[in-house]
């Protein structure tokens, strides 16, 4: 049995803890913040109850293997629903059209935008498939920097030699003729904090997850996710605290010794796992090369409102994203300006409108986002005022009056709050970007150098989203369970 050390209360942190606590090992987990979770994360108030970070969950399977590896079955815990529509998305020019997880339906939606279309979305989803089963043998299931097995040696014969290693938005435009299409499909990389101008093809299996999974929520939250790991995790004899922030990671003669708390407690290790963002390794570790992740290299932030509406919005799904009219330069700015664009895209999730608990009477919650960069902006009250300000303007010039009403919640999360929060550079939520071939696929290791030291979650390898998140967990245990054995 192993003494471990789990650095952040994180989803991957949280999975970690329990699948070694399973294994036998003496497991504490140290979270900084008050609350378990990280980004994953809630907020209440006035009755009104919103999640901060993930808010749509893919390949539920993953979820289901997660509970399973600790002899638990997920549905006596947490009441998984999937949505219908998956999003709707809307356009300057008034265009509107809703995703759902029926294909003739979605076909004929994409007929009436555009008849040539259809072939491409079918290529689309051959594409998707060949990358998700390379992925699954290959990427998703291992360490990249173990020796390969014969299952990675026999799943490269699904590798796509045309289209899937070139760049993500070229391959979009030879998919697809409507700029409405193009546009949505575009959208996809920004959920691992990427712009698609300098994303890979690969990436493509992002929106594949979504048409061959559906996407899908948790009943009462998805918080409740975090708070049944949690519990799953303590019940196998895992450590849990909270308002422990770590300071530093002890080693000698290359192998972790101890991990030092900010008030001097100092917690004895055969093996440490970091949950928190990578790039914070080399200064826990007191290398003379931290040089911290520089801005370049950032994955995108966000500005994020959490408004609690007086009145239901009968109208309005549980996903809905609001385009700008300009997407291309709107990344212009966000990439290459580094700044926060005039005309920003929104995302609107209202978790209410399929969970009548989250809000009193006839309200509704909204977790209201637009992509911001991971740079050392000020964020003072004048920029966040103008931030919401130009939010609010995209929502309203696409029709969206609700925001409009007196509102009993109004919380404001800048980046810079969510780098003071998370520990986060510049507020990057999902830590390196993936643009790319090696941005995509060599993220920081789970193996570290260090005997004894691991990484885990969105920063780490495969990289961020939930279910990849609890992918991360489940590679790291089974690489301690290899390297560490007494």
């Amino acid at each position: 049995m192993k003494r471990v050390v789990i650095i952040g209360g994180g989803l991957g942190g949280l999975a970690s803890a329990t699948r070694l606590a399973v294994q036998g090992h003496h497991v504490t987990l140290c979270e900084a913040g008050p609350t378990l979770g990280g980004k994953m994360n809630t907020f209440e108030s006035r009755g009104f109850r919103f999640d901060t970070g993930p808010s749509l969950i893919t390949m539920p399977g993953v979820f289901e293997e997660t509970f399973a590896a600790a002899g638990e079955r997920i549905e006596e815990h947490i009441k998984l629903q999937r949505l219908e529509p998956v999003a709707e998305y809307v356009w300057p020019d008034g265009t509107r059209l809703q995703h759902g997880s029926s294909l003739p339906q979605w076909l004929e939606v994409v007929r009436q935008l555009e008849p040539r279309d259809v072939k491409g979305f079918w290529k689309f989803m051959k594409l998707g498939a060949r990358l998700l089963e390379l992925s699954n043998e290959t990427f998703l299931r291992r360490a990249p920097t173990e020796a390969p097995d014969w299952r990675t040696l026999r799943a490269l014969r699904f590798l796509p030699l045309r289209r899937a290693w070139g760049n993500y938005a070229r391959v979009v435009s030879d998919l697809f003729v409507s700029p409405h299409l193009r546009q949505m499909f575009l959208r996809y990389p920004t959920y691992v904090g990427s712009s698609p101008w300098r994303s890979p093809a690969t990436l493509l299996v992002i929106p594949y997850l979504e048409y061959a999974y559906g996407g899908w929520f948790a009943q009462g939250g998805l918080y409740r996710i975090v708070q049944a790991i949690a519990a799953i995790a303590r019940a196998r004899g895992a450590e849990l605290r909270v308002n422990a922030p770590v300071e530093g990671i002890e080693a000698a003669s290359g192998r972790v010794k101890s991990v030092r708390l900010h008030d001097g407690t100092r917690l004895e290790a055969d093996v440490v796992v970091m949950n928190g963002d990578a790039s914070m390794l080399a200064r826990l570790m007191k290398s003379p090369t931290d040089k911290g992740l520089p801005p370049e290299q950032r994955s995108m932030s966000g500005f994020l409102t959490l408004a609690g509406l007086p009145r239901e919005v009968p109208g309005l799904h549980h996903h809905t994203v609001f385009f700008s009219a300009d997407y291309e330069h709107e990344f212009r700015q966000l990439m290459d300006e580094a700044r926060f664009p005039d005309d920003p895209t929104v995302y609107v999730n209202a978790p209410s409108r399929s969970d009548r608990s989250l809000v009193p009477g006839d309200g509704e919650t909204l977790f209201i986002m637009a992509n911001a960069p991971a740079r050392a902006e000020p964020w003072d009250d004048a920029a966040t005022r103008e931030a919401l300000s130009r939010v609010f303007a995209r929502l309203r010039a696409s029709g969206f009056h609700a925001i409009d009403a007196e509102l009993p919640v109004l919380e404001k999360w800048t980046p810079r709050r969510i780098e003071q929060a998370y520990r986060m550079p510049g507020g990057a939520i999902y830590g390196r970007h993936s643009h790319g071939w090696r941005g995509a696929f060599m993220r920081p290791a789970n193996r570290q150098r260090t005997r004894g030291l691991y990484v885990v979650g969105g920063s780490g390898h495969p990289g961020g989203g939930t279910p990849t998140v609890l992918l991360s967990a489940k590679i790291t245990s089974e690489l301690i369970a290899k390297h560490e054995r007494d």
